[in-house]
C-alpha cells in the first residue's frame, strides 16, 4: 500500500508501509465532513415542536438541507485534523518570496484582544471610541515618520486595494488640474497587481524594460516619458530582490514631465528604518501591514494596506480624515467639511481594520525605532546568507548581493528532466513550504526565497543543507524522487492545470 492510499473497504491485511486504518500515526486520513457525517442524525437532541404559521411569503424550504450530523467530539476532531494539514508560519519555515511571511508575535495577538479594541463597533458614537481613534492616529504618525510622507489613508483593506487608492488619487489630481493623461508606465519587474490596477482605473499600460542587472532601464524610462504619461508604478526593492539605485533620477524625470511616482510598498520590510520613500521623491505608496509590521498574513483577511501620500497628492487622500481638535479625535466624513482638501471619495465603509492596526502598532512600539531598523537589516542579511550559501550549486541570474529575497533560476537544472516545480514539490517532503516559483516572470524557472528577519541561523542552515542536497541529487540524473514528490504530504501530487481549469467546487454523494 502506498503511504497515501486509503485502505479498501472490507477486511484486509495491511501491506508493507501501510496501515489498517489508512492513518499514519498522528497524521490522519480525514474524509470530507459530508463523508464522515450523516444527514439523518444530529449532534444535539432537539425536541419535537409544533411550528406555528410561517410568514416567509412562499420561500419555505421544501427539501432536506443535507447538513451532515456529527457529535461534538467528532466535529472538533474533524476541524482540528484539517487544521493540521495546513502549512503555516507557526509550523515551519515559510520562504515565500515577495510575500514576507513574518512571525506574528503573540504580544500583538494579546493586545488585539483587549476589550477596548476587540469589542468596539464602527457605528459607535465617536466620543465613545476615543482610545481606538487615538491608536489609529498614533499608527498613522509612525507610518508617516517611517516613510517621510505628510499624509496617510488608513482605510484600504489590502495591498492591491492600497494600489487602487493611490492610482485613484493620482487620477483625481490630474482631473483637478484639467490634465488628461492616459498612460501609466510599469516596469517588467513589477508586481502583477500594478498593471491590473492601472487598467482598472482606465489607464493604458506601457511596459518599461529592465537592464541586464535586473533594474529599471533609466534610458528606456526617460524615452517613454511624455505629456501622455500619468504615473510610473515601481516596486522598490523590486521583484527580483534588488534595490533600484536610480530612484531620485526617476522621480526627477517623472516630475519634470508632470507625472506622478507610485511606489509599491510590498517590500518595505527590506528598507524600513533605513530609507524614507518620501526622500526619494515618491508621491504615493501602499504599505502591506502584514508584510512589514507582522499582522496575520493570508487566510482571506482581514487585511490592511494604508497608503502614504506626498504633498502633491495629500489633498486628494480619501475620506474619512482623522483629525484632533478641542473636541478630541473625530472623523471628517463629508468632503465639504474637508475643504480646502479635495478627497476623491471613500475607499471602503467605516474606518479601517482595527485588529490589524492594533497588531501593527504593538509590533512598532515593542521594537522601537532601533528595533525596526535592525529587523530590516536582519531580513537583508538572512537573504544574502542564503544567496551566498547556495549560488555555487544553484544558479542565480544576477551578480552581487540582494536585498530581502534571494533569487535563483533553473539554469543549474539544464540537461536534466527536472523543473523548478519538481524542486518545489520535493521541498514539501522535506518539511518546508516551497519558495515562490516562476516569479518574477523576467527570470526563467525563477525560485524566489525570502527568509525574513524572523528565522534563526539554525533554520536557515537546515534549509540551505536541504537545498544543496536536492541540487546534488537533481544534477546526478535521477529524477524519480522529484517527479513523484510530494510523497509524505497529506495529498499526493496534483495536476494543478486540470484542477484550475476544471475545479470541483461542490461535493456530490
Amino acid at each position: 500500500m502506498n503511504v497515501q492510499d486509503k485502505p479498501a473497504s472490507g477486511n484486509r491485511a495491511a501491506s508493507p508501509g501501510g496501515t489498517y486504518s489508512g492513518d499514519h500515526a498522528l497524521q490522519h486520513e480525514e474524509p470530507l465532513i459530508f463523508e464522515r457525517g450523516r444527514t439523518d442524525v444530529s449532534g444535539v437532541d432537539i425536541p419535537d415542536v409544533e411550528i406555528g404559521p410561517r410568514h416567509l411569503a412562499g420561500l419555505e424550504r421544501v427539501g432536506e438541507i443535507g447538513i451532515p450530523g456529527l457529535s461534538e467530539p467528532e466535529a472538533i476532531r474533524h476541524y482540528v485534523r484539517l487544521s493540521q494539514l495546513n502549512a503555516a508560519i507557526d509550523t515551519g519555515f515559510y520562504p515565500l518570496g515577495s510575500c514576507t511571511m513574518k512571525h506574528n508575535p503573540r504580544l500583538g495577538e494579546k493586545v488585539a484582544r483587549f476589550a477596548g479594541f476587540a469589542d468596539v463597533h464602527p457605528l459607535q458614537p465617536q466620543r465613545t471610541v476615543q482610545g481606538a481613534l487615538a491608536l489609529i492616529a498614533e499608527l498613522a504618525r509612525w507610518l508617516k515618520e517611517l516613510t517621510g510622507m505628510p499624509a496617510v489613508a488608513m482605510t484600504p483593506r489590502a495591498g492591491a486595494h492600497g494600489e487602487l487608492c493611490g492610482i485613484i488619487a493620482i487620477r483625481a489630481a490630474l482631473e483637478n488640474r484639467g490634465d488628461k493623461r492616459p498612460i501609466i508606465l510599469v516596469p517588467e519587474s513589477a508586481h502583477g497587481t500594478n498593471p491590473a490596477t492601472a487598467a482598472l482605473c482606465g489607464f493604458s499600460v506601457k511596459s518599461i524594460k529592465a537592464t541586464g542587472e535586473g533594474r529599471v532601464d533609466l534610458a528606456s524610462l526617460t524615452q517613454a516619458l511624455s505629456s501622455q504619461v500619468a504615473a510610473l508604478m515601481l516596486t522598490n526593492p523590486n521583484t527580483s530582490g534588488l534595490f533600484e539605485r536610480d530612484m531620485i533620477a526617476i522621480a526627477d524625470a517623472l516630475h519634470a514631465a508632470g507625472a506622478y511616482f507610485y511606489c509599491d510598498g510590498a517590500n518595505f520590510n527590506a528598507i524600513m528604518g533605513r530609507v524614507k520613500p518620501g526622500d526619494l521623491g515618491v508621491d504615493a505608496m501602499h504599505i502591506n501591514l502584514h508584510k512589514t509590521f507582522s499582522t496575520p498574513h493570508g487566510g482571506g483577511g482581514p487585511g490592511a494596506g494604508p497608503v502614504v501620500f506626498s504633498e502633491r497628492l495629500a489633498p486628494f487622500a480619501p475620506l474619512p480624515l482623522l483629525v484632533e481638535d478641542d473636541r478630541g479625535f473625530r472623523l471628517i466624513e463629508d468632503s465639504r467639511e474637508a475643504q480646502p482638501a479635495s478627497p476623491f471619495g471613500r475607499m471602503a465603509a467605516f474606518h479601517g481594520q482595527m485588529g490589524m492596526f492594533v497588531r501593527a502598532l504593538a509590533y512598532m512600539m515593542s521594537h522601537g525605532r532601533d528595533g525596526l531598523r535592525q529587523a530590516s537589516g536582519d531580513a537583508v542579511l538572512s537573504a544574502n546568507y542564503i544567496l551566498a550559501s547556495l549560488k555555487d550549486v544553484i544558479s542565480a541570474p544576477y551578480d552581487g548581493s540582494c536585498m530581502h529575497e534571494a533569487l535563483f533560476d533553473d539554469t543549474f537544472l539544464k540537461g536534466t528532466s527536472i523543473t523548478t516545480l519538481d524542486v518545489a514539490k520535493r521541498l514539501i517532503d522535506e518539511g518546508f513550504h516551497p519558495m515562490t516559483v516562476y516569479f518574477p516572470l523576467t527570470v526563467h524557472g525563477a525560485m524566489l526565497v525570502e527568509p525574513t528577519e524572523s528565522e534563526s541561523k539554525r533554520t536557515l542552515d537546515r534549509f540551505i543543507a536541504v537545498m544543496r542536497g536536492l541540487a546534488a541529487e537533481a544534477i546526478s540524473g535521477d529524477p524519480a524522487g522529484f517527479k513523484q514528490a510530494p510523497v509524505f504530504a497529506p495529498r499526493r501530487r496534483l495536476d494543478e492545470t486540470a484542477a484550475a481549469r476544471n475545479p470541483v467546487l461542490r461535493w456530490k454523494p
